[in-house]
């Protein structure tokens, strides 16, 4: 597995197969701590560049796919290597759901009260996983919630909440007891029919983040991030080196 830096943060070069591949074998044999996969999009590079708790979250996270079609597009231009496709959660979640079923055990966290269990009984019985925890994303008790995830035991944990989900993982992952935590962004809404993902043609097309972004005004905030993003990008010197 190639891991390259597109503006000062990582991205592994895998496709969808060898994610699951990646995940059956740490769910196998786990790591001493909760491996981590973060799903990175233009957004999250940019916030990196001034977060850096976003940043070290990135560089130690045991997996870094390309969830936007933008990380592919700079992957290409930036490093002398191709990228083929994009690894989004929204992919990730249910073609892990489909391969493991019954075999892994899930817990899922995040989303509005009442949103993330719907989603668990929905995943559970479309694909037949076990659930064996479920909690909304509206928590103060960090600890509280760490001690719970880490009583259940999960071999997957599924994390729900936007722009924090990745940190949380990333600073608790010693203690959470998981053998692989994933930020699914708004996922979990999905699942639970809360929230449709976009057409089909727009999934095809790898323009799902623009159809969001102009369905919803709450997301419209969202543009100048990708702006600054093509920028970076464009003012970027080609053949940035490899990470490791």
């Amino acid at each position: 597995m190639l891991r390259v830096e597109i503006l000062g943060t990582p991205v592994d070069l895998v496709n969808l197969e060898q994610t699951l591949a990646w995940m059956e074998e740490i769910i196998a044999r786990p790591l001493p701590h909760c491996a981590q996969i973060i799903t990175t999009n233009p957004e999250a590079v940019v916030r990196a560049q001034t977060d850096p708790a976003l940043k070290q979250a990135l560089h130690e996270s045991e997996l870094v796919t390309a969830d936007g079609v933008g990380i592919v597009w700079a992957v290409n231009r930036l490093t002398g290597h191709k990228l083929a496709d994009r690894v989004p959660g929204s992919e990730i979640l249910p073609a892990a759901f489909a391969r493991f079923g019954p075999r892994l055990r899930v817990y899922f966290l995040g989303a509005a009260p009442g949103v993330a269990e719907r989603a668990a009984q929905n995943a559970q019985a479309r694909w037949g996983i076990q659930v064996c925890g479920v909690r909304d994303g509206y928590f103060r008790d960090e600890e509280a919630v760490v001690a719970a995830i880490h009583q259940a035991r999960p071999d997957l944990l599924v994390v729900g909440m936007g722009e924090r989900q990745d940190t949380f993982i990333h600073r608790h992952k010693a203690r959470l007891g998981a053998k692989v935590a994933i930020g699914v962004g708004g996922m979990i809404d999905v699942l639970a029919g809360e929230v449709r993902r976009a057409p089909r043609w727009a999934q095809k097309l790898k323009i799902e983040w623009l159809v969001r972004i102009a369905a919803d005004r709450k997301r419209w905030g969202r543009f100048p991030r990708l702006l600054q993003f093509v920028r970076l990008v464009l003012a970027s010197p080609r053949e940035q080196q490899i990470a490791n």
